[in-house]
C-alpha cells in the first residue's frame, strides 16, 4: 500500500470517509422528507464514487452524453441528461435508448423542442423530453408562467417520436445565498415555480410525472419539498470552498484536495507549488464572498487546515501561495514539502484529473478512482 507521499504531485485525492459522510447528509433529508434522489454526478463522474452516493438502481443526473454512456455501461438505467440536447447529439442519445437505457433529455425553447420533433422521426427509439424551468432567471429554462410553456409541452404531446416526461429546474441563483434565509427563499422560488408550471399543464390534461428540482444549497435548505417527485444535487457529495464560504459545511468536510509540492519561495513573502490552473482550475468562485479563498486554501500533507495560507494566484504548473498577513513562508516550509489545497469548486478541480487516488486516514492510498472526461 502506498503512502500519500510516495505520490508524484499534483494528485487529486479523495477521503473516503468524508464522502460517506456527505453522502450521509443528503441521504438522510430525501428520507425524512419521502422524497427520492436523483444524484448529479457530475463532480466526480466516478463509478466507484457513485457507488457511495448514488448507489445502482438509483436514477442519476449527468451533464455530458459520455457520462451517460459510461454510467449506462455500469448498470445505471434511469439517466437525465440535463443539458438541452442540440442536433449534434441525436445519434449518441439514439445508441442510449438502443440499450434499453431510461434516457430522459431536456428542451427549453420552442426552437429547441421544434428541432427535436423535426428530427425524431429519423430515431428508432421514441425520445422522453423534460421541459427545463426558469426558476430563478439565472440561466437556462422557460418561465413558468410563459405561453412558450404551453406551447413546448403541446409540440411534445403532439409528436409520435416523442414523450413528456415532465419538468425540472436547477436554482443557480443558490450558490450566492449567504444565509439560510436566503437559502429557502430560493428554493421555496425554485420548488414553487415547478408546482406553477405543473399546475398550468395539468389543467390542459398534460400529467407531470417528472417535476424535478435542486442544487446543493437548496437541497440543504430546512423547507418542505412537498408535490416534488425527486431532488437533484452533486457537489454536496466532495463540497468545496464556494459550499464553505455559503455556510453549508466547514472546510474539514471537504472531501476533495489537491496534493502538491513547494517547489521554491519568491522574496515577495509567498512560496511556489506544482500546482498551477492545470491541477487547480482558473475557478475563483468565492472572490465575491466575505472570505476570498483565491484559487484553494493550503493545508498540510495530513488535510489539517493551516489558517491564512492560500493560493494567490496560478499559472499554468505554478501555484503561487501567500499568507493574508504577508507572513514569510521560508519561516515555516521548506523546498519539497508537501501540501494539499482544497478546491474552489469541487467539479473544476476534478475535471483537471483522469483518476483519483483514496485515503480514510490522510496517510496511505487504499485505492484508485477512475472517472470519464469529454462530452
Amino acid at each position: 500500500m502506498r503512502t500519500i507521499t510516495q505520490l508524484i504531485t499534483p494528485a487529486c485525492l479523495i477521503h473516503q470517509e468524508k464522502l460517506k459522510h456527505n453522502a450521509k447528509r443528503v441521504f438522510d433529508i430525501c428520507e425524512q422528507q419521502q422524497i427520492p434522489l436523483r444524484p448529479h454526478v457530475k463532480t466526480l463522474k466516478s463509478i466507484e464514487a457513485a457507488s457511495i452516493y448514488a448507489p445502482v438502481p438509483m436514477p442519476i443526473t449527468v451533464s455530458t452524453l459520455a457520462e451517460a454512456a459510461y454510467f449506462a455501461d455500469a448498470g445505471y438505467t434511469d439517466i437525465l441528461y440535463a443539458v438541452t440536447l442540440t442536433p449534434n447529439k441525436l445519434a449518441a442519445v439514439d445508441a442510449l435508448l438502443a440499450k434499453g437505457i431510461g434516457l430522459t433529455v431536456v428542451v427549453d425553447s420552442i426552437a429547441a423542442v421544434n428541432t427535436l420533433s423535426q428530427q425524431a422521426v429519423q430515431m428508432k427509439h421514441i425520445v422522453s423530453v423534460a421541459i427545463e424551468i426558469d426558476s430563478d432567471g439565472h440561466r437556462a429554462g422557460i418561465k413558468p408562467d410563459s405561453p412558450a410553456l404551453i406551447e413546448v409541452a403541446s409540440i411534445i404531446a403532439s409528436s409520435h417520436s416523442l414523450t413528456f416526461a415532465g419538468l425540472m429546474t436547477h436554482a443557480g441563483a443558490s450558490y450566492t445565498a449567504f444565509t439560510v434565509e436566503r437559502q429557502c427563499e430560493i428554493a421555496e422560488s425554485e420548488r414553487d415555480a415547478v408546482l406553477y408550471a405543473a399546475d398550468r399543464l395539468q389543467t390542459l390534461g398534460m400529467e407531470c410525472n417528472m417535476r424535478s428540482v435542486g442544487s446543493t444549497p437548496t437541497v440543504l435548505a430546512p423547507i418542505s419539498h412537498a408535490g416534488l417527485t425527486e431532488l437533484r444535487a452533486g457537489v454536496y457529495a466532495t463540497f468545496d470552498c464556494v459550499m464553505a464560504g455559503l455556510n453549508l459545511c466547514t472546510y474539514e468536510d471537504i472531501a476533495m484536495s489537491v496534493l502538491t509540492s513547494i517547489i521554491g519561495f519568491h522574496s515577495n513573502n509567498s512560496l511556489l507549488v506544482d500546482a498551477g490552473w492545470m491541477a487547480l482550475s482558473r475557478d475563483n468562485g468565492t472572490h465575491s464572498h466575505p472570505d476570498d479563498c483565491g484559487y484553494g486554501l493550503v493545508c498540510n500533507k495530513q488535510g489539517e487546515l493551516l489558517s491564512g495560507w492560500f493560493v494567490d494566484s496560478a499559472n499554468q504548473e505554478h501555484g503561487i501561495i501567500r499568507h493574508k498577513e504577508n507572513i514569510d513562508p521560508r519561516t515555516i516550509f521548506s523546498f519539497g514539502d508537501m501540501l494539499r489545497i482544497l478546491p474552489i469548486h469541487a467539479c473544476a478541480t476534478a475535471a483537471q484529473y483522469s483518476h483519483y487516488y483514496v485515503t480514510s486516514d490522510d496517510e496511505t492510498i487504499e485505492t484508485t478512482w477512475n472517472r470519464v472526461n469529454g462530452w
